[in-house]
């Protein structure tokens, strides 16, 4: 999994707070995987439009690693801050830190792709990009290859299904919804207090019928094609098999 590395001691480090909603919670009250994996966009796009980046450049999730210490809860008071962890040629990586006054304690690491808006492609960071994200990174440099295996002959497997109203603004499925499909599982075995996670979103997925493959902490997100869109690894903290 990808390395949960520290507040930086220089750098841009940008911050946003909120209340924990209605929509984020599970019946039991626990904040749900998917509205944490929607705090991690919604303040990294938050923080490249206050630096004046959003109309320059496309940001795609590739890898995100979701360690959770404790759950925030319905109502609380939410603190989020994020920072770039590590720059490459045309990707980086960013570190965000969810905290509530109650004690909710949520580390994330994420993989962005950067793309040239006017052809969707991989883009190398403009020097004024470089100089605002780079301080906080500590010199480290990171790849965008993928790292989950492809799923076993003997994967146990389950239906899934993405809905029309999960499309964004790319016009595929947004990255948060792959998140319900570990939520399933969740909601119908005990209540977990912490559980460490990592998703890699390998290709776009679109809306209708697909299949969850399950191997031991391992998951699978797979079309009618058999093409794997999504992958998800439980890690130490917490296994639901």
């Amino acid at each position: 999994m990808d390395e949960i590395v520290p507040l930086p001691a220089q750098g841009r480090v940008f911050g946003h707070g909120f209340v924990a909603g209605l929509a984020d919670a599970a019946p039991s009250g626990r904040v749900r995987f998917d509205a944490l994996a929607r705090w991690l966009q919604d303040v990294a796009h938050a923080d490249v439009r206050d630096a004046r980046f959003s109309e320059r450049s496309i940001w795609v999730i590739r890898r995100t690693r979701l360690c959770v210490a404790r759950f925030p809860r319905l109502e609380e008071e939410v603190i989020v801050r994020t920072f770039a962890s590590g720059l490459g040629r045309a990707w980086a990586q960013r570190r965000t830190s969810i905290v509530t006054a109650g004690g909710g304690a949520v580390e994330g690491v994420t993989l962005w792709v950067h793309l040239d808006p006017r052809d969707g492609r991989p883009a190398p960071l403009s020097a004024e990009e470089i100089a605002v994200y780079e301080p906080s990174t500590g010199g480290r440099t990171i790849n965008a290859r993928l790292r989950h295996p492809a799923p076993p002959p003997d994967a146990v497997s389950r239906s899934w299904t993405f809905r029309s109203a999960e499309l964004d603004l790319g016009d595929h499925i947004n990255n948060v919804a792959s998140w319900t499909a570990l939520e399933e599982e969740l909601l119908a075995g005990p209540e977990p207090e912490a559980l460490d996670v990592e998703v890699e979103y390998r290709t776009p997925a679109q809306p209708g019928p697909h299949e969850v493959l399950s191997a031991g902490p391992r998951r699978w997100i797979v079309a009618p094609d058999g093409e794997v869109r999504t992958s998800i690894l439980l890690g130490a903290t917490g296994s639901l098999s």
